[in-house]
């Protein structure tokens, strides 16, 4: 993580912040941002850090929105271990949700809003049929999990406060 800060701070991002070891960091970006900063990322990543991967930013507006938009509020109450918000690259067409909620084989519900996935794990993630893989073959795009509670941690470190669940800054998820 902390070369990870440090290429985005290379990169002339502001106020770098990360969270846990999976690759969260909030940021101040400047003017770039959407798919051309994802772009840029992803191609400094490979050759500054030899890696490939995706990234999905999100601006704090947008990740204020997700939360707000969240349709499990209860389940975001009572178990939010197992409330799982996931950040698309592209907004799935509603064929591609209808075949992703047609391929759950257990109690999992699915909803799609944009660009973004929503899961409630009833019986919990780890032993799910319902797995990333699954999901983003569905969907035909790729997209990355973060459970309610790193999703609120994320959103109060955007907002300039600690990581604990309690507009300028883009929150980079991958």
């Amino acid at each position: 993580m902390a070369d990870l800060k440090a290429m985005f701070e290379a990169l002339g991002c502001a106020n770098v912040r990360t969270l846990l070891q999976s690759g969260n960091v909030v940021f101040e970006g400047g003017r770039r941002s959407g798919a051309a900063l994802e772009s840029l990322l992803e191609a400094e990543t490979a050759k500054r850090l030899n890696l490939r991967c995706d990234y999905l930013v999100r601006s704090l507006a947008q990740w204020s929105a997700l939360v707000a938009a969240n349709p499990f509020p209860a389940e975001a109450s009572r178990d939010p271990g197992h409330l799982v918000v996931m950040p698309l690259k592209t907004a799935p067409g509603k064929p591609e949700v209808v075949a992703l909620q047609a391929a759950i084989q257990g109690r999992e519900v699915a909803k799609a809003s944009g660009q973004t996935l929503y899961l409630f794990y009833p019986d919990g993630i780890g032993r799910s049929k319902l797995t990333i893989s699954v999901i983003e073959k569905k969907l035909n795009t790729r997209g990355t999990c973060r459970n309610w509670n790193t999703t609120l941690k994320l959103l109060a470190l955007a907002e300039g406060g600690q990581p604990n669940p309690a507009p300028k800054r883009s929150i980079r998820v991958k």
